[in-house]
């Protein structure tokens, strides 16, 4: 390829190289003519859904680039510090500049820590270096030492099981209650297997704060705990506010349905640091897998001068691993909302490790043929929409570069 051919290609920079990232990179090698660069702080794929595997010690939460990503996508092992949106221009953190003319952002979300102490005193579990101090921290502390996990949604339960499964002295605090997301029917399973494996379950009470060797809760009781574990709330990443663009309560950058920033049409959101409309979809990987190649078509479309279609993903319910050997699968009708539909038991824990598998599947699919894979639709989305009422900037797509 010549020097003229290479600088005529147009550039699209990926933030962030998790679920919505990679499958967003991959979508976009459905033309040739892009010069696509993944930019991410780790050197391999982080299996985010595993992570409460890793502290466990059941699974190392890793796979590699070239399982997952298209040879034709660049990656650079490097953070972002921050994105100039007028220059269209990110610094690095090794001190590099990359321009582009798209930027694709998914930067993903990390652990939400706002009660006193729990930054001293707290593991989180969100990362993969968090999830890798969790395991060293655990390693060294006795088997029978009372353990702390703080949250009672999916993240609480999968860690809690896995380390009661394995002997650990476990409490977990559930906020109101557990797993609120559930069906009450799910719920009930979830309560019955946590307990039959040993879980001190806690609700209708919150953390207040964490402190060295115990935790309080905001009805005055105090709990002992040699690991405190947070689970409880996620919120993206600061790049996108610290970069003067808009976001939403969480951090997450403020899109149209088109995924396209209400700043600047050059810039895509994806993941769980996307919120369409100011209706963000719930953090998952069931959504990012979905919102990913979306992402991509936005960036294909404006590419070719024509207007982005606006995204829809539907979900089919939540599956929770509880232990190795149980789970929970609780259906849930297209817009996420639980329905007393569920499969549990060891069926339910082989469907957990299936939706795992399939994950990595789904994106090596992707890298090898761009656009095979398709997602589901809400029809009740644009009614959700219109009801916030969140004023949205203008689609128009640019001239093509």
């Amino acid at each position: 390829m010549s020097n003229q051919e290479t600088f005529s290609r147009s550039r699209v920079v990926v933030i962030g190289g998790g679920y919505a990232g990679v499958m967003a990179a991959n979508r976009l090698t459905k033309r040739d003519d892009i010069a696509i660069t993944l930019v991410n702080s780790r050197d391999h794929f982080v299996e985010r859904i595993r992570l409460h595997q890793l502290v466990g010690g059941t699974s190392e939460a890793v796979v590699a680039y070239t399982d997952v990503l298209s040879p034709r996508v660049g990656l650079v092992v490097d953070t972002v510090a921050s994105i100039d949106a007028s220059a269209r221009t990110v610094a690095l953190g090794s001190g590099q500049e990359m321009t582009y003319d798209y930027l694709v952002y998914a930067v993903g979300s990390t652990g939400e820590m706002q009660v006193a102490g729990a930054h001293e005193h707290a593991f989180g579990i969100s990362t993969y270096e968090e999830a890798t101090r969790l395991r060293a921290a655990l390693a060294t502390t006795p088997a029978d030492a009372p353990v702390v996990v703080v949250g009672g949604g999916p993240t609480g339960i999968e860690v809690s099981s896995e380390l009661a499964e394995a002997g650990r002295n476990v409490a977990l605090i559930c906020g109101d209650r557990l797993g609120p997301w559930l069906h009450e029917k799910g719920r009930a399973v979830a309560e019955r297997d946590l307990r039959r494996l040993g879980v001190g379950i806690v609700e209708g009470a919150r953390v207040a704060e964490v402190l060295d060797g115990r935790v309080r809760l905001d009805n005055g009781r105090e709990l002992p705990s040699s690991v405190t574990i947070w689970t409880a709330g996620f919120a993206a990443p600061d790049l996108a506010r610290a970069s003067g663009l808009s976001t939403d309560e969480l951090g997450r950058l403020v899109t149209d349905e088109t995924l396209t920033s209400v700043d600047d049409d050059r810039i895509v959101a994806t993941g769980d640091a996307a919120a369409p409309s100011g209706v963000a979809y719930r953090m998952s990987c069931q959504a990012a897998n979905q919102l990913g190649p979306l992402a991509g078509e936005t960036v294909l479309a404006r590419l070719a001068g024509a207007n982005p279609k606006p995204v829809s993903i539907g979900f089919v319910g939540q599956c929770i691993s509880i232990g190795r050997e149980l789970g929970l699968t609780n259906l849930s009708r297209r817009d996420d909302s639980a329905v007393a539909g569920r499969v549990r038991g060891v069926p339910a824990a082989k469907i957990k490790e299936l939706v795992c598998r399939s994950t990595v599947w789904v994106m090596s699919m992707e890298a090898r043929r761009p656009g095979s894979t398709f997602g589901l639709k809400d029809r009740s989305r644009a009614g959700k929409v219109q009801a916030a009422a969140v004023p949205l900037a203008s689609a128009t797509p640019p001239a093509a570069s």
